[in-house]
């Protein structure tokens, strides 16, 4: 799974454990700009600097796993679990440290709200 979005926060690496690390990444992602979500992304182990070249603001998209499980407590009930396993990070090129560099050229936005055909029949 692939989602983009602006880096909102970057965690430390935390040691849970002698044998396991992990750090989280929170993503502002904004499908509709008035309901910015903020989702937290994790990557355990060897992946915990994937997340070391990122700057609070930059641009990125995320690949990433769902998954989930279940923990039963004394009582007997059980409750579920979903965790967002990063796997890769890339910036994408309006970042402002990509912007800058040299040789690459600023492309105006391209407007995709409207193909200038009408005649689509989907009911959404």
């Amino acid at each position: 799974m692939e989602i983009r979005g602006k880096v909102h926060e970057i965690g430390a690496t935390q040691q849970v454990t002698e044998s396991f690390k992990k750090r989280d990444l929170i993503v502002a992602y904004a499908e509709n700009p008035q309901f910015v979500e903020y989702i937290r992304f994790e990557a355990t182990q060897d992946r915990v600097n994937i997340f070391d070249n990122l700057s609070v603001g930059d641009d990125i998209e995320v690949s990433f796993n769902l998954r989930g499980r279940p923990w039963t407590n004394k009582e007997g009930v059980t409750t579920y679990f979903n965790s967002l396993v990063a796997w890769r990070v890339t910036k994408l090129a309006n970042t402002p440290q990509q912007a800058q560099a040299p040789g690459q050229m600023d492309m105006p936005p391209v407007d995709i709200s409207s193909s200038g055909a009408d005649d689509d029949d989907l009911p959404f």
